[in-house]
């Protein structure tokens, strides 16, 4: 088995220190260090996709810039890397996505993955015009998947579902390749229409065992549909040369960590409807210790960011030997990120990559042309 791996790109701004927001809640002032301009991130783009990343995730809400508009810009200064564009349905209608989607790979030669975000705050739902609650949501979502699905199978669609509705719907040209699917989701509702509908499920980094758990519920789910999944799961990384130099950096990390920002972000973090997120806060529970909640495993980023919360920290081979515990789980797929979002990259890409590839669990995209074949760092 090959592992595959995603950067993330930071369109809400990247710092040296950590970019809180998210979920609901604003982007925290680190993020104006380093401003989200096409120029910086496709630097890390190109980072990437030197390093050997098969793609990057770029996020989606009222904190950061559009992705759709972001990712096509950005593309243009790569030539391999795909990208994961985050999407909400319910904003723009089926059959405008799927054709969107399909003019994004034809345009950038099919490198074009769909991150489907159902939306889990309804306050900044209702900020862009959508009044439905978390259930509907989730209702309209299939219904959304089902109308692009088949139009991007080239089927003329008619459809009078609870939520959408279109007749006569077709795409002139169908993708080519069609996007694969990403989607998370930790509710009930969530579950079934990730059994349905994606190709990827995407969790968020707990510990081990709650990830096998999920796991376990969603091949469960997908069986009785007669479906396979793969999945993924995405964490943020601090990776150095030794564990204490990693270790170092999550406490420099933490130590910018003002009070009164933990204190906001967690107030506006507690009103989310999203099952996810509430799993994320209860591994720290807005506190300072005890942040360590697996082996290098450790949950100080979602002190100040929504979202995906905890980070792998330790040596290249420590965060190599944890990636390799969450593979054998059954995790393929890895979406990572660090700040700040281009050295990090090379952290990782140069010292952990590389210790999976001699291991024979990951190849570079590019072939052996763009393949590490040493082990330069001893960590």
């Amino acid at each position: 088995m090959s592992l595959t791996f995603h950067w993330f790109l930071p369109t809400n701004g990247d710092s040296r220190h950590v970019v809180g927001g998210g979920h609901g809640t604003p982007a925290t002032a680190s993020g104006r260090d380093r401003p989200p301009t096409v120029g910086y991130l496709s630097q890390i783009a190109r980072a990437a996709e030197d390093l050997g990343f098969e793609g990057a995730l770029t996020p989606t809400g009222a904190w950061c810039e559009d992705a759709w508009l972001t990712t096509a810009m950005v593309s243009r200064h790569t030539e391999r890397l795909k990208f994961l564009v985050a999407f909400r349905p319910g904003f723009v209608s089926p059959t405008l996505a799927a054709q969107m989607a399909s003019t994004f790979q034809r345009q950038s030669g099919g490198r074009l993955l769909l991150n489907i975000v159902t939306g889990g705050e309804s306050h900044e739902q209702r900020a862009y015009g959508d009044f439905l609650d978390k259930e509907d949501r989730y209702r309209r979502t299939g219904e959304f998947l089902q109308i692009v699905r088949e139009l991007w199978e080239g089927k003329t669609v008619g459809l009078k579902g609870e939520h959408l509705r279109v007749e006569d719907a077709r795409l002139a040209r169908v993708p080519d390749p069609v996007p694969e699917v990403y989607f998370g989701g930790s509710s009930p509702i969530a579950g079934e229409i990730a059994a349905r509908h994606v190709d990827v499920y995407l969790t968020w980094g707990e510990p081990p065992a709650r990830v096998a758990e999920k796991i376990a519920w969603i091949r469960g789910l997908a069986a009785r549909q007669g479906r396979t999944l793969r999945f993924g799961i995405r964490l943020h990384v601090i990776t150095r040369d030794t564990s204490e130099a990693a270790w170092a950096e999550a406490d420099r990390l933490l130590a910018g960590f003002d009070p009164a920002t933990v204190a906001s972000v967690q107030a506006g973090l507690a009103r989310s409807e999203s099952e996810g997120q509430r799993r994320m806060l209860a591994l720290h529970g807005g506190d300072r210790d005890g942040l360590e909640i697996h082996p290098n495993l450790w949950a100080g980023i979602g002190l100040v960011r929504g979202g995906a919360g905890t980070a792998l920290v330790g040596s290249h081979t420590e965060v190599a030997d944890r990636i390799k515990e969450y593979a054998a789980l059954g995790i393929e797929e890895f979406v990572l990120s660090g700040y700040p979002h281009l050295e990090e990259a090379y952290w990782f890409g140069e010292g952990v990559l590389p210790r999976l590839a001699a291991e024979g669990l990951w190849t570079h995209p590019a072939g052996e042309k763009g393949e590490p074949v040493q082990v330069p760092f001893a960590g």
